[in-house]
């Protein structure tokens, strides 16, 4: 599972590293919102929502499913106005000038993004706007998500222009009240590191800037194609010349663990990434290898050998005698769980012992948790 991006052709100069005040805004929101995805921000969260007006925090809740489950692309605005730069504004002001400009369609599919899902990577779907069946659907999907998301869809198809002044002025409350502060903090960091990738990039090639961007990035070896290790199929084109090429990488101090990637049809495709990523210094395994390793724990004798190998290293010829099948069987056994990176193997003169990696399975838990969320 990946998302993919195709930049055959596209020139180094559209490969924009740029922070982005509204893109870190919805990040804000998020972690507002689901404060156990992002233990490390507990401080800032707890404080945050504290201070909150009771008035503002109930006029959070209305939209929050934009930021809460899913993450609208309404955010990075920049992506989707054809013939726009292409790349952040500078300022909060700015950028929700941006969002301005796009039309009430585009406005309305990115705010309802969740309702089309299935229909991400196939050329968009029908408007809501304009086709019954389409609404119907979308207020079935936001009825499914709470009274609160049915009432706010509802509100946004029938009066799609008030909804985004709304829209607007709660984005710059939340700027007076929190945000312009927290800008000011994160924004200096932020620069500076898409300055040092831009560079990396002049000077040492794509594949050196993605590796400090994040190991789940990968690039092929004739630079056509980047690949997102992530747990969703996707594609998208930095080419397209009917919305302009190029690709964005924005940074967050605010995402980890989620690595978003907008690859909606008819947008320029953005990478947004996080900055200061907690835990130990190893990456976390691709999602292919983490259900290679769930896979191999999972089979009921593998599962036994394991209560094993976890306490002392064993010989092929112990095991078999240990749980009563033959020495082959074994083998295959240890095969599977020394491809999944579980175990390790010594020789000892004649005889080679095996062990269960303890380090490697512990992570898979951390690793589960954070697949599912990039």
């Amino acid at each position: 599972m990946s998302v993919t991006i195709d930049i055959a052709g596209l020139p180094a100069e559209r490969i924009t590293f740029a922070p982005s005040p509204l893109a870190e805004l919805c990040m804000a929101l998020h972690a507002l919102s689901q404060p156990a995805h992002h233990p490390a921000l507990a401080s800032w969260t707890t404080a945050t929502a504290a201070s909150l007006d009771p008035c503002l925090a109930d006029r959070l809740l209305e939209g929050e499913f934009m930021w809460r489950s899913s993450f609208s692309d309404i955010f990075m605005a920049f992506a989707g106005i054809t013939g726009g730069t292409g790349v952040p504004a500078g300022t909060l002001a700015e950028e929700l000038d941006v969002l301005d400009r796009l039309d009430d369609e585009q406005f309305v599919m990115a705010a309802l993004e969740h309702c089309w899902l299935a229909l991400y990577n196939e050329g968009g779907g029908p408007s809501p706007l304009t086709n019954p069946a389409a609404r119907a659907k979308a207020l079935e999907v936001a009825a499914a998500r709470g009274p609160h998301q049915l009432e706010f869809s509802v509100r946004l198809l029938d009066d799609p222009v008030g909804v985004r002044v709304w829209m607007r002025r709660l984005l710059e409350d939340c700027d007076e009240a929190f945000f312009a502060e927290t800008w000011k903090r994160v924004e200096p960091g932020q620069s500076a590191d898409t300055r040092h990738k831009a560079e990396l990039l002049r000077r040492k090639g794509l594949p050196a800037a993605l590796r400090e961007v994040s190991a789940a990035l990968s690039v092929d070896e004739g630079l056509t194609t980047i690949t997102i290790d992530k747990m969703v199929h996707g594609a998208a084109t930095a080419t397209d010349p009917r919305i302009g090429s190029g690709l964005v990488f924005v940074p967050t101090n605010f995402g980890w663990p989620h690595l978003l990637v907008v690859h909606a049809p008819g947008w320029r495709p953005v990478v947004h990434y996080p900055l200061g990523t907690p835990g130990p210094v190893s990456a976390p395994g691709s999602v292919e290898l983490l259900q290679r390793r769930m896979e191999a724990l999972a089979h009921p004798m593998r599962m036994l050998l394991c209560r094993s190998l976890a306490r002392a290293p064993y010989t092929t010829s112990e095991l078999a005698t240990v749980y009563g099948i033959t020495a082959p069987e074994v083998s295959r056994h240890l095969a599977v769980l020394k491809k999944a990176g579980l175990m390790h193997t010594r020789r000892q003169g004649r005889y080679a012992q095996h062990q269960l990696d303890l380090g490697a399975v512990a992570r898979i838990g951390s690793d589960y948790i954070e697949g599912v969320l990039r």
